[in-house]
Order: structure tokens, then sequence, then C-alpha cells
């Protein structure tokens, strides 16, 4: 497990052979968001080449606006083989996001979610047999992280993305797959990893947000060893 300070398209040309991996990232949105050391206003064209050129030929998931990833898979000629929604009260323009599973298919009995209906007769046999929930369904209702969430990690990243969408997305995959990041961010692709005990790897270009994420991985690890 390791992230790298480094630009992604230099790091993935030399991963240790022997394992399968798995991309899974939140990639820059392409709209002229502020970041640091990186320009989020491509020409279109490039943008989606520029991906292409990331994930080549790996599975992916990803997430992102609907229609970039109707235009990411008319890029690298491929459907992708789930698609889960991602929805969060806002009350900003977009009210979701999509995941998209290229060249993998998520298991979704990996994971459970909360009975809805815990006091109908049936559930209440199931739990009281052990049953932990229902099958994850393909809608999930998560919160943005804001400055006010509990989640949020000070000023780590502007677009810190929620922990439980990662660990969902990441959770219902199979357990050989080492996960890559090209862009870690605020880390927490790795601590999804972490709290679904996957292996990782990841690039974060940025040297601030590169400490950052590395203090707050260093941080879970830390944490895990106590229990």
């Amino acid at each position: 497990d390791h992230i790298y300070n480094m630009d992604c398209l230099e790091g993935m040309g030399d991963l240790p052979s022997g394992h399968k991996y798995c991309i899974v990232t939140d990639p820059p949105f392409n709209v002229g968001y502020h970041y640091n050391e990186y320009n989020d206003r491509k020409d279109e064209g490039e943008y989606y080449e520029w991906l292409q050129d990331i994930t080549n030929g790996y599975p992916v998931v990803m997430v992102h606006y609907p229609e970039s990833l109707y235009k990411f898979a008319f890029q690298i000629g491929q459907f992708p083989e789930r698609v889960v929604s991602w929805v969060y009260n806002s009350n900003t323009p977009r009210q979701h996001r999509d995941i998209a599973y290229f060249g993998i298919k998520p298991d979704f009995t990996l994971l459970h979610q909360p009975y809805k209906n815990p006091t109908d007769k049936r559930i209440a046999k199931r739990i009281a047999e052990g049953h932990e929930g229902g099958m994850l369904y393909d809608w999930w209702e998560i919160n943005q992280v804001k400055n006010v969430s509990k989640d949020k990690h000070g000023e780590i990243h502007p677009c810190q993305m929620p922990l439980d969408v990662m660990r969902r997305a990441i959770g219902v995959l199979d357990t050989e797959y080492v996960i890559i990041d090209p862009f870690m961010g605020s880390g927490t692709t790795a601590v999804a990893c972490i709290k679904e005990k996957r292996h990782f790897i990841g690039f974060e270009l940025n040297r601030e947000y590169y400490d950052k994420a590395v203090r707050r991985i260093k941080a879970e690890q830390a944490q895990l060893t106590l229990f």
C-alpha cells in the first residue's frame, strides 16, 4: 500500500507486475474548478483522451456526471457493466452523480444495507438469525462532504469525496484486485480500501494535498492497529 507524489501518467507505466489492478477514481471533472497545479479546463476531446491514456485498458470504476460517463464510454469503446446512482440533497445545480463499472462486474451481495422494515415478521426473523441487512441497492443516498460535515478533514482538499461512497464502490469488488486511484486527493479512496481490507496504490500531483492525505492514511492505519 502506497501513494506517490507524482503525475499518475508517469507512475501508471511502472506498476509492479503480478497483481490484478482496478482503477477506482473520482477524476477532475473538467469544469474549471480551481486545483493547485492542475488545469481543470481542457479541450473536451483532449480531456477524454487524457482519461483514456490514464485508465489504459484497466478495469475502471469511475465517479462522474452521467453525460461525462457516456462520453468516456464512447471514447474507450466500451459499455459499463453496471451503473450506480449516487444522490444527495444539495442546492447545487446537480443532485446526483453516477458510478460506472467498466470491464468489471460488481457483486452487490458482498455488502449489506440496513433493512428498511425491521418490524416485519420475516425481517425480524432474519435479524434474529444474525443477518446484518439486505443486499446493497444501486441507488445510494449519501450526502456530499461539506465544510460542516463530521468527516471533513479541515482544508485537506476542495472536493473531498464521502467515505461511504468510496467504501461501497470498492466493497462490491473482488478482494483479489489492488485498487489504483490516479487522483488520490484527500486520500478517501485509500481510507476506504483500509476499511474494506483492500490493497491500494495512489497518485497525487500536488504536494500539499499529498502530505495531508498521507497523514490521514497513517492515522487510519494507526487506528486499525488499536483493535
